[in-house]
């Protein structure tokens, strides 16, 4: 437990460092140059140092964004490690700002840098055929990571992250239990196009149609992933349906933070008057349901950073990588939320 808290302090001092360098000014820079990324994510930031000829492991990261406190831990986990390893990794890092067209330029920047493993967390599941033949083509083999891309099996090396359809599958039966296998809900989705949001609602709505004829679901909207949207969207949710609402399922906790800020707006009780359940495990849905305005959360561990290192080396090696990495996950209710808070680390 006190490692644990260790690491999460080393986070947080990661994140805020990284905040303080995306909101100062900044000049632009040549991908493959020492220095920030420019924002719109057509060059990198290079953690690491390093030549062409250092025998460092060369990776390059394009990630999603900053959409959600989940997203700000999976970050910090990698870079973390990238910057305790400097002498054995070059690394170099691009925020693409939720935008596919700034993954794909960052990753043909990855490409003309010739680094050995390039690591992806698509914003959406669709569009990446052309720029992973490209990788292939130069021998860089693509980690994605927590999210999948639809492209064939050969165009990519493992993909490192959570099963989003058994996560679906188990929220449906924690609302199952939470309304007594009857009652009116709606569904809050993630951004439109990802294969966590494809997923989980997939999953979620299977299992409820399948096994739980009693439970409608009144509506189901993307709310993209975010606080402010999932907000907007349960509060647009209450003023058509009201207290028929007795439960609501959100794709990620942030959402769900701003669905309950939307429900106690609306004069109602979350937790209470409409039970609910949301995916990711971050630290403020554990405050909630400490407070008794959430019931549960699906974790989807974004610790990714030291089996996404080891992976990229096994594959800089030659060595054979399972095309499906899965973290330990688990599921916390609001019984237990206020010892299982004292362990969280993001």
């Amino acid at each position: 437990m006190k490692t644990r808290r260790i690491v999460a302090a080393i986070l947080s001092v990661l994140m805020m460092g990284a905040c303080f360098t995306g909101c100062g000014s900044t000049e632009d820079t040549p991908a493959g140059t020492d220095g920030t990324a420019s924002t719109d994510g057509t060059s990198a930031t290079n953690e690491g140092g390093g030549d062409a000829d250092d025998g460092k492991l060369k990776v390059g990261f394009a990630q999603i964004g900053q959409e959600s406190g989940w997203r700000d831990a999976e970050t910090a986990s990698i870079q973390f490690h990238a910057g305790q390893n400097v002498d054995t990794i070059d690394f170099k890092f691009a925020d693409a700002q939720q935008k596919q067209e700034n993954q794909i330029k960052a990753i043909k920047s990855f490409i003309d840098m010739g680094v050995d493993v390039i690591g992806l967390a698509p914003v959406v599941e669709t569009g990446w055929d052309a720029v992973f033949t490209e990788a292939k083509d130069a021998g860089i083999p693509i980690i994605l990571v927590d999210r999948m891309a639809d492209v064939p099996e050969d165009l990519y090396a493992t993909f490192i992250g959570s099963d989003f359809i058994e996560e679906g599958k188990n929220a449906a039966d924690e609302m199952a239990r939470l309304l007594n296998n009857s009652g009116k809900i709606v569904e809050l989705e993630g951004t439109v196009g990802a294969s966590s949001a494809n997923d989980r609602k997939k999953g979620f709505d299977d299992q409820i149609a399948a096994e739980y004829p009693d439970i409608e679901i009144l509506a189901s909207q993307t709310g993209d992933f975010t606080r402010a949207k999932g907000k907007e969207v349960m509060e647009s949710f209450l003023k058509t349906y009201g207290s028929e609402i007795k439960g609501v399922y959100a794709h990620n906790d942030d959402m769900m933070l701003g669905a309950i800020e939307a429900i106690k707006e609306a004069g109602l009780k979350p937790g209470e008057d409409i039970k609910t359940v949301s995916c990711d495990g971050v630290k403020a849905i554990f405050e909630a349901m400490v407070a008794g305005e959430a019931n549960v959360t699906i974790e989807c561990n974004p610790l990714l950073g030291p089996i996404f290192f080891e992976t990229a080396q096994k594959l800089k090696d030659g060595e054979t990588v399972e095309k499906w990495v899965k973290p330990e996950e688990s599921i916390f209710r609001q019984e237990t939320a206020a010892e299982d808070i004292k362990d969280r680390v993001y």
